[in-house]
């Protein structure tokens, strides 16, 4: 006689059970990784992570709601930038023009390489997680600080300075008085002046940096100092940010990372030969994540910067060239763009 076979029945888990298990697997993981990211044994993740947050106004909370306070100062103790010391030496800015020229790098060559009546040169550059451009100016006696039309009461948009200006590129300068991340832009930090005036003088404890700007001999002149002494220095055209980047060819010292974290970023500097350079990183996008005050001194150097220090970045960080936005914005408002007080523009 045949026996016959028992039949083998397979258990099927009901829909939502399958949901449920996967949902719980992946939250596991999920928490696995971040438990051994924000609190294992990659210090270096977990100080990028705190000085990226810190950087910004309004992204704190991403380091605050996960670490205490004094973990935090910890952090940003062990990164930060030790500036030079110095003022800037205006006897070393020599303008010069150049007739035959052998290049000492492929950088120099970019800058140097243009035609005669060029104003300005934008160079698209690229490196270790970010992308931006280095505009070169070519006659620093064009280049002023521009600043909303409503000062003490809203910001502007660098599209509408720019259009006013008659802008052939502009920039972001200074930050400005940002309570609760959620200012109109309308009072920049510190000492503002504009074609040899003074027109703003807010002090708050938002401010951290010294004198950025351009003598009326258009020479780049970097240092912490008061406001008499810098309308003394005779500074026609200027803002208080930082840090210093170089100072006198000295590069600032780096503790760690720089303590600025990877962010968009903005910077000016000046070459001995008086050429002037205009720096804006791209951040915050899968293409590129932003850059560091690292980075950003890297970037100076290379194309030949004397003196050079770090703007206004984040969600700040715009360039226009002849009232087209180049850069990628991130504040979110129309374009990306952010209303702001101060800015540097080339007439």
């Amino acid at each position: 006689m045949f026996k016959r076979k028992k039949k083998t029945t397979t258990y099927k888990w009901p829909l939502k059970r399958k949901i449920v298990a996967w949902v719980s697997f992946l939250y596991i993981v999920f928490f696995s990784c971040f438990l051994f990211l924000f609190y294992g044994p990659i210090n270096s993740f977990k100080e990028f992570w705190i000085t990226s947050a810190m950087t910004t106004m309004s992204h704190q909370y991403l380091a605050t709601w996960i670490y205490s306070e004094s973990y935090i100062q910890e952090v940003l103790s062990k990164n930060s930038v030790v500036e030079v010391d110095e003022i800037s030496d205006p006897s070393q800015i020599k303008f010069r023009k150049y007739s035959k020229t052998i290049y000492r790098n492929e950088y120099e060559k970019e800058v140097l390489t243009h035609e005669d009546d060029d104003v300005y040169k934008v160079i698209p550059i690229s490196g270790n997680g970010y992308q931006g451009y280095v505009v070169a100016i070519y006659d620093p006696s064009r280049i002023h600080i521009a600043t909303t039309a409503y000062l003490g009461e809203r910001g502007e948009s660098i599209l509408t300075v720019s259009k006013r200006e008659k802008a052939l590129v502009a920039m972001n300068a200074g930050g400005f008085y940002d309570p609760d991340w959620n200012s109109n832009g309308a009072l920049p930090h510190g000492t503002v002046i504009s074609k040899g005036k003074v027109v703003s003088d807010y002090i708050d404890s938002g401010n951290g940096g010294g004198f950025i700007g351009f003598t009326n001999e258009n020479k780049f002149i970097l240092g912490n100092m008061t406001k008499e002494e810098a309308v003394k220095i005779g500074y026609r055209d200027a803002i208080e940010f930082g840090p210093y980047l170089i100072v006198n060819g000295k590069r600032s010292f780096f503790r760690g990372n720089g303590g600025w974290g990877i962010a968009p970023r903005s910077a000016i500097g000046q070459r001995q030969d008086g050429i002037v350079l205009f720096v804006v990183i791209n951040g915050r996008t899968a293409a590129s994540l932003g850059a560091d005050m690292i980075d950003l001194c890297d970037i100076m150097e290379n194309y030949g910067a004397y003196n050079a220090a770090n703007l206004d970045g984040g969600s700040s960080s715009e360039l226009v060239v002849e009232q087209k936005i180049v850069n990628n914005p991130v504040a979110g408002g129309d374009n990306g763009l952010r209303d702001m007080s101060t800015f540097w523009v080339v007439v």
